[in-house]
């Protein structure tokens, strides 16, 4: 047979084609492209769930300080029936003079649990917490009925406990409860503290952080500044921080300027925790809340004082989300124990 010794050629080729180095390249780029754009919308989207979990966090927390100090604010001033209804004369002492239901410190800090409520330290201009007040408040705990002994357990302190047990009962119209509240560093980060005791004396062994986050703690005063010699105030015409009320060298004219507060106006800046908005630019909080100027209708500051650090607040942009809360509290209680010739 004509060529047999020919080999023979297979009936059918398979053509194989492979990638070329270019195509792999243009592929791989476009799939680098797709795996950042997921990323990035994945970490935009965790960052915004970040901060809408943040803000709502921050909100709980200004509501649930805002509850506890309104409390603790109708609770300011008040004695039980047996101590209410009796009577005493006007104290001319400073050695029997009754220390106020309400006081406070402007821009201190508390440095040592041994410390009495009225003792404060200044804080420094760049310390963390610089501005923030310290505000106390006593109240006695009430009997179920007059005599009884046991308390009613309505009483708390700011720690949220409530007075229990015969030696909550108040001995004598000056044995009161205490709550002292102010702005320290706990667990590394700043927050509202609270210290009290069981008999309202130091040591203040029991301080613990009532809000965390909170790095601006401010307080002014609703103080009757009426001088007609009206002898029984009863409203307020006028704030005042608490270096105005105090008298150096004067603890009975200072005292006396306590006794005439009848409302109690806070305001507080909260943080998150670091990242939790993507806003990196510097902001401006009014703790008290802002108000527009009558002549260029810009935004300032209501209550503000260039005496008071801390009622306008500029923190350094660091990526937290923060929010301001303002509220005032109406002090429910009478608390001018030394009206006319008496004090009750």
């Amino acid at each position: 047979m004509k060529n047999a010794h020919l080999p023979q050629r297979p009936q059918s080729r398979r053509l194989q084609q492979g990638m070329t180095l270019v195509e792999l390249m243009v592929a791989m780029a476009i799939s680098l492209v797709i795996a950042l754009a997921a990323v990035a919308a994945l970490t935009v989207a965790r960052r915004g769930f970040s901060t809408v979990d943040t803000a709502s966090q921050l909100r709980d927390n200004a509501r649930f300080a805002t509850d506890i100090m309104q409390r603790l604010g109708v609770q300011a001033g008040y004695q039980d029936v047996a101590w209410a209804t009796t009577q005493r004369k006007r104290e001319t002492d400073v050695s029997t003079n009754p220390t106020p239901a309400v006081f406070g410190i402007n821009n201190a800090s508390r440095a040592s649990q041994s410390d009495l409520p009225e003792v404060g330290t200044s804080r420094t201009a760049g310390s963390a917490g610089y501005g923030s007040d310290i505000l106390v408040l006593r109240y006695q705990a009430s009997e179920t009925f007059p005599g009884s002994g046991t308390p009613d357990n309505t009483m708390i302190n700011c720690g949220g406990t409530q007075s229990t047990g015969t030696s909550a009962i108040p001995i004598d119209r000056d044995d009161r409860m205490v709550s002292i509240l102010y702005v320290a560093q706990s667990k590394g980060e700043l927050a509202l503290m609270c210290s009290t005791s069981p008999n309202g004396l130091p040591p203040f062994s029991i301080t613990q952080p009532l809000v965390q986050g909170v790095e601006n703690f401010q307080v002014l005063y609703g103080f009757d500044g009426d001088t007609t010699g009206n002898p029984e105030p009863i409203r307020a015409n006028q704030f005042r921080r608490a270096d105005q009320l105090t008298v150096a060298g004067d603890d009975l004219q200072t005292n006396n300027n306590w006794r005439r507060v009848r409302s109690i106006r806070i305001g507080m800046v909260l943080r998150g925790a670091p990242g939790s908005t993507q806003d990196m630019d510097t902001q401006t909080f009014y703790p008290f809340g802002p108000a527009k100027s009558s002549a260029t209708g810009t935004i300032g500051s209501a209550m503000s004082s260039s005496s008071d650090p801390g009622t306008v607040f500029t923190p350094t942009p660091d990526g937290r989300l923060r929010q301001a809360v303002t509220f005032t509290i109406h002090l429910r209680n009478f608390q001018d124990q030394c009206a006319g010739t008496t004090c009750s």
